[in-house]
């Protein structure tokens, strides 16, 4: 065999090829491969034609993962018989009139879903419209079947089998039935979510037996308290125990739904479920914009929990950019992100001091043999033989005073009796972290709660109280900026100068000053003072990727709170610091005081409450 030479490859580019129509089911395959990837795929395009046709109660049935059966059952309006066969041509839709493709009120509008599937499956539909009789189509690898009459009570029924066994290859991309089916119940569950009013069931037929995977009857009242009800099914009893309400409108966009607590955290970002017009999306404006709310109180590596939906006029969104209507543009991104930093932050800020249940959970957990856990605090226990010497750096707010009780030899700490003329101690049950009665380990207070008790771990919350204070201060006297001796010029493109200097006011107001010097240069005046020494070109650089990437720049508000942060650590109360009774009933009565106080700056919890009930099942009293 002749190895072909680079002149033969040369011949070849310059030989002419004819250009050829498509038929119409090469078409219908090329276009299921945009919008059908996985059954999934399948199941979200026929559950959202059931949402458009008004569907109350849905039912979704599949077998082997999907590959081999998908029926989805409705109660829409259905089709009239002369219908059937213009449903399977595509392009062809009754959600738009092709006039406008900004006033989009509809989950699908391309009229590409029935036909593709048809393409590459077999396909059957039976489906029933007021007013006239059942009817039925059928098409398998693109070839349809006439309409016949068939027998159904009300709505359609889609049925969908062999998915892509008219193209083999793409079989040989699925994963295993259970990875599909996980993924079916998915997206099942995302759509329950953006609509609580309709009710949803999904059964596994595999082997024969029919598992319910997946039930949520239609629920009832207002649009919060249904949805509140609905995520407690879709997303857990705890995340709705745990989570705010979130209500906030600027600029004709509205945002709703419920955010978690930032102790109520998670590994990684599967319990964040975003909604732009009630059609679920994976935006990353969306994402960036809820990583940046929760920036502040959680750690490294977790992730917050959230269900939110953006609601606005059609034209101010585009949907029509992803095949699979999985992605948005927004007209004004910047408006959208700004809604949901300032609404989510708003309700952490209203939440004060409260930590999620789920604490209190673990911490019950904590007690039963083999579920100890490693620990992740920042601040280890100092040493037995320094644990009796009293720190001298004391916590602003909280007066000097010699410390009362008795060291014993093993460095364990006698907690000091409350003094006999302080009633309040006693009043202050009342409160939500209730009265301190003891120190423990020189680190934890343990106060009295009118129905339990509180532990407190003391160095976690004095630090989030000094955190926000400098925070505070820092918002109301602004960054003091340091000047540069000789000013640092930054050498970068055109556009990423022009974009740069687009923000240079937000900048100078963090204690950063930039100025044009001339084609794409930069020159950096004064840096924040709090910062130290820092590599402006560095920070510049890390500033442009931020607003390339979501329009908007943290890194040197980040930067600063972060050394707000670290100074807050050193500033606050030490473990191993002995504290009078007075001095932990102040840190309590703060701690209620002041937003956030419920987590740490590393996004732990400050305080564990166990109800009365909870220590009696210790004991076996329950």
């Amino acid at each position: 065999m002749a190895v072909p030479t680079p002149k033969m490859h040369d011949s070849a580019r310059q030989s002419r090829r004819q250009i050829r129509q498509l038929d119409s089911a090469a078409i219908n395959r090329i276009a299921a491969g945009e919008v059908v990837e996985r059954p999934a795929s399948a199941v979200k395009e026929l559950v959202e034609n059931a949402l458009d046709a008004g569907a109350r109660r849905i039912g979704i049935d599949f077998a082997d993962g999907g590959k081999t059966l998908i029926r989805v059952t409705d109660d829409g309006h259905g089709m009239a018989p002369d219908d059937l066969p213009l449903a399977l041509a595509r392009h062809a839709t009754s959600k738009i009139d092709g006039s406008d493709l900004l006033a989009i009120h509809t989950f699908g509008f391309r009229g590409e879903a029935l036909p593709s599937l048809g393409a590459v499956g077999r396909l059957r539909i039976v489906s029933r419209a007021r007013g006239h009789e059942a009817a039925e189509i059928s098409v398998s690898g693109g070839r349809a079947q006439p309409v016949r009459p068939a027998a159904l009570a009300q709505g359609t029924v889609v049925e969908l089998r062999d998915l892509f066994y008219a193209t083999p290859a793409r079989l040989k991309f699925m994963r295993s039935d259970r990875v599909e089916a996980q993924a079916i119940g998915e997206v099942v569950r995302r759509l329950a979510m953006a609509e609580p009013h309709a009710g949803f069931t999904l059964r596994d037929l595999s082997g024969g037996a029919g598992r319910m995977v997946f039930r949520a009857e239609p629920e009832t009242g207002d649009l919060f308290d249904a949805l509140h009800r609905r995520l407690a099914r879709v997303m857990g009893r705890e995340f709705a125990e745990n989570a705010l309400r979130i209500e906030a409108e600027r600029e004709g966009i509205r945002l709703t739904g419920y955010a978690a607590l930032p102790t109520y955290s998670r590994g990684s970002a599967v319990a964040q479920h975003l909604f732009v017009n009630a059609r679920p999306v994976r935006d990353k404006l969306l994402v960036g914009a809820l990583r940046g709310a929760y920036a502040d109180f959680l750690h490294r590596g977790r992730h917050p929990a959230a269900a939110l939906f953006v609601t606005c006029p059609p034209q101010l969104v585009d949907v029509n950019v992803h095949p699979a209507k999985s992605e948005v543009r927004f007209r004004d991104p910047g408006v959208v992100r700004g809604l949901i930093v300032s609404a989510l932050r708003h309700a952490l800020a209203e939440a004060g001091h409260r930590a999620s249940s789920t604490v209190a959970g673990a911490a019950l957990g904590a007690f039963r043999p083999g579920s100890a856990r490693p620990r992740n605090c920042r601040m280890d226990r100092p040493p037995a033989g320094a644990i009796g010497r009293a720190f001298e750096a004391q916590a602003p707010g909280f007066a000097e005073a010699p410390v009362s009780g008795r060291v014993e030899p093993s460095g364990r700490v006698e907690p000091a009796a409350p003094p006999r003329d302080a009633p309040e101690a006693e009043d202050a049950q009342g409160f939500p972290l209730g009265a301190a009665r003891a120190q423990l380990h020189e680190n934890y207070i343990i106060a009295q709660t009118a129905d339990g008790m509180v532990i407190v771990d003391q160095h976690a919350a004095h630090e989030r109280l000094v955190y926000e204070r400098l925070k505070a201060q820092m918002a109301e006297n602004g960054v003091a900026a340091q000047a540069l001796l000789i000013p640092e010029i930054v050498e970068m493109s055109t556009d990423d100068a022009a974009r740069l200097l687009d923000f240079a006011d937000e900048l100078s107001r963090l204690g950063l000053r930039i100025e044009p010097f001339g084609g794409g240069a930069v020159a950096v005046r004064e840096t924040p003072a709090i910062l130290g020494a820092v590599d402006a070109r560095a920070l510049l650089l890390d500033v442009l990727d931020e607003l390339a990437e979501e329009g908007d720049s943290r890194s040197v508000r980040e930067r600063i709170e972060a050394v707000l942060s670290r100074i807050a650590c050193h500033g606050s109360i030490r473990s191993g610091r002995r504290m009078r009774p007075e001095e932990m009933n102040a840190l309590l009565r703060e701690m209620e005081a002041t937003p956030h106080s419920g987590q740490c700056n590393h996004g732990r919890p400050t305080y564990v409450e166990l109800k009365l009930a909870d220590i009696e099942k210790l004991f076996g009293r329950r």
